[in-house]
């Protein structure tokens, strides 16, 4: 089974400020810190703009 959510590594959470601890989840669309439980919704839709 594949993992649907894949750990930002490298990336530090505003909130509590650990690091590698954000997760992205886009099937649910959302960005959680495994440490803190802190949360932000994204919108996998958004187009690119060319450069």
């Amino acid at each position: 089974m594949t993992e649907l959510a894949h750990i930002l590594d490298g990336l530090r959470c505003t909130a509590c400020h650990a690091v590698n601890t954000l997760w992205l989840d886009l099937i649910r669309g959302l960005v959680e810190c495994r440490e803190c439980g802190q949360g932000a919704l994204i919108d996998p839709d958004d187009e690119w703009e060319d450069a």
